[in-house]
Parts: C-alpha cells; structure tokens; sequence
C-alpha cells in the first residue's frame, strides 16, 4: 500500500481496491456518509460521538431525538447538517465482554447495517470509525480484522459502493487497521 498526504489533516494508506485507512478526523472527509459509533441513545456522547454531534451542530442532536435510540448492532440514519458528508449512519458496537456474548457478530452486524442504509441512499463513499475500540473495550486487531472483511465483501458486491475508508484516531490505530487489510485474501 502506497501512503499519501491529504487536505483533510491526515495520511492515506491507499488499497487497490478502495479500501484504505486514513488517520485524522472523520468529521472532515467529504465522503456521501460518515458512520457513527453511537451509543443506544444516539443522543452524544465521548470520543468519536461526541465529534460527530460538535462538528454537524446541535441540528443532529434534535433529529437523533426522533429516532427513539438503536439496538446494538443496528444503525440508523441522519443527515449530515453541518458536516461535509451528506448523511451520517449511526451505529452501536458492541461492549467487549470477552468475546462470549456474541460480541464478533454484533461487531459484524453494525458494518451490514451500515452498508444496508448505505446502498438504499446510493452512497458510493462511506468513511467508518474504529467501532467499539474506544471505551467499549473492543481488542483493536480483532475489530480491525472484523471491520476489513465486511469492507472488502461490501466492495466486491455490486452495490454501488466504490470507496471505503477506515479511519484511525491515531497512528496505532492506523497501522492495525493497515495490517488487517493486508493479512486479507487477495481481491477476487
């Protein structure tokens, strides 16, 4: 994988098959949809949610309050008021508990769901986040190797979605998610 500098305040490692990683803030990719990692309530909260809510204005905290929440491993859809994306999915991770309480298909779900809402708006371009790596506890390689997968099957599918990036909030981050992608199969 090549790496380049972008405008956004970050470095890109390029993937041949459009998926790469990109370390920066998610809030400032111009990409169709931004994902989330909410929690149950969609209401804000730390880290990346906590980002997400500042950065698209208070418009999105009163239009998440009409959606009643989402289920772990579910997701739900905004716009992306004050973002340069023109929707945010929101998605629940799953709390690590020690991998037995099906925490890998949960992990899994969120990235179907968001690949779901994304092929019924005709985003061509998502950015994710590290979902449930943060407070949630979630082993970063493991989640990283979750999160490739999903990525590189939503890509080889004929959905219209020609571009993912995995974001990293830092440069461990970025090189677990840059190995994940690597350690992949060979694109059919």
């Amino acid at each position: 994988m090549a790496t380049r500098s972008t405008k956004a305040s970050g470095s890109i490692v390029l993937g041949a098959d459009g998926l790469r990683v990109w370390q920066g803030d998610i809030t400032t990719l111009s990409v169709d949809m931004i994902v989330n990692a909410a929690n149950e309530s969609l209401l804000g909260g730390g880290g990346v949610d906590g980002a997400i809510h500042r950065a698209a204005g208070p418009e999105l905290l009163t239009f998440c309050r009409t959606l009643g929440g989402c289920p772990t491993g579910e997701a739900r859809l905004t716009p992306g008021f004050g973002l340069p994306a023109r929707w945010i999915a929101h998605t629940v991770g799953p709390v690590w508990q020690g991998g037995q309480h099906q925490e890998p298909h949960l992990l899994a779900a969120c990235y179907r769901s968001v690949f779901s809402l994304a092929i019924r708006q005709g985003a061509r371009s998502i950015a994710f986040p590290a979902i449930s790596c943060g407070v949630y506890g979630y082993p970063a390689v493991s989640a990283a190797r979750i999160a490739a997968t999903e990525c590189r099957t939503a890509l080889q599918a004929d959905n219209g979605i020609g571009q993912i990036t995995l974001v990293a909030y830092d440069a461990k981050m970025a090189t677990v998610l840059t190995a994940a992608i690597d350690a992949l199969p060979p694109a059919d």
